[in-house]
C-alpha cells in the first residue's frame, strides 16, 4: 500500500515517516518551499527522506510569502523565551495561516495520482504551539472533505484517511518513539530561527519544546551542543 507523508525534516515529521515506513508502507516524502525563513529544514528533510528510506522525496513550492502574517514567512520578529514555562496560552506569531489545509490539499491530489490511500501528517495536540491546524477537529473535517473531493473518493476507488499517529502523544513520548523507530536525531531541524549552517538558536517555541521533549525522555538531544 502507498503512502504520502508529510516531512518538514523536524523531529515530528521524520518521526511520522520513520512509522509508516515501519509499517510497510510504500512511503512518499513530501515537502514544501514555502517562503519560510528556516529554510535549513529543506535540506534536513532530504537528508531524513534518503537516510529512513522513502520511497521518494519531493519538494514542491508554494509561496505563502505573498498572504504574510506570520513569523515564518513575514518580516515579523520570531519569538525568544528563555523557558518553556514563558510561551503564552494563545495561538503564537509563528502560525501560518491555513498552512496545512494548503499542504494537506497538495498531498491529496499527489496521493490520488499515486493511488495512495494514507496521507501522515505529525500533528500534535498536547505538546504543541497552539495552532488550530493541528487539532483533531480539523483533521477529521479535513478527511471527510478529501473523500468528497477526488475522483477516487466518489468512483470508491479507494477512501483516503488521513494518518497522525502523533496526535496525542506528549514530546517525550515522540522523542521516545522516534528513538525505537531508529531516527537519526542529528539530522533533523526543529529551529524557527536558526543561525549558520542551521544552528539552532535555543529560544523559539519550537527550540524549547523540543529541549523539554528530551529532557523529560531522557535522551540526549544531538542538536543541544550547537545552540550558543
Amino acid at each position: 500500500m502507498k503512502a504520502v507523508c508529510l516531512l518538514s525534516g523536524g523531529l515530528d515529521s521524520t518521526t511520522c515517516l520513520a512509522a509508516a515506513i515501519r509499517q510497510g508502507l510504500e512511503t512518499y516524502a513530501l515537502s514544501f518551499d514555502y517562503g519560510q525563513r528556516h529554510r535549513f529544514e529543506l535540506e534536513a528533510a532530504a537528508k531524513v527522506a534518503k537516510a529512513l528510506g522513502a520511497r521518494e522525496h519531493r519538494i514542491v513550492r508554494v509561496d505563502l510569502r505573498a498572504l504574510g502574517g506570520s513569523a515564518l514567512t513575514d518580516d515579523i520578529a520570531v519569538p525568544k523565551h528563555n523557558d518553556v514555562s514563558e510561551l503564552g496560552a494563545g495561538i503564537p506569531v509563528t502560525y501560518v495561516p491555513a498552512r496545512n489545509t494548503v499542504f494537506l490539499s497538495i498531498a491529496l491530489g499527489y496521493a490520488e495520482v499515486l493511488g495512495a490511500e494514507r496521507i501522515f501528517i505529525g500533528v500534535n495536540a498536547i505538546d504543541y504551539s497552539g495552532y488550530p491546524d493541528c487539532r483533531p477537529e480539523f483533521i477529521e473535517a479535513f478527511e471527510r472533505m478529501a473523500n468528497l473531493a477526488t475522483k477516487a473518493g466518489v468512483e470508491g476507488i479507494c477512501r483516503v484517511r488521513i494518518e497522525t499517529p502523533l496526535l496525542r502523544l506528549t514530546k517525550p513520548d515522540i522523542v521516545r518513539m522516534a528513538s525505537g523507530l531508529g531516527v537519526d536525531f542529528s539530522l533533523t531541524a526543529s529551529c524557527y530561527d536558526p543561525g549558520e549552517g542551521g544552528r539552532p538558536c535555543g529560544g523559539c517555541d519550537s527550540c524549547l519544546l523540543r529541549r523539554k521533549g528530551f529532557a523529560e525522555a531522557g535522551i540526549s538531544d544531538p542538536l543541544e551542543s550547537r545552540i550558543p
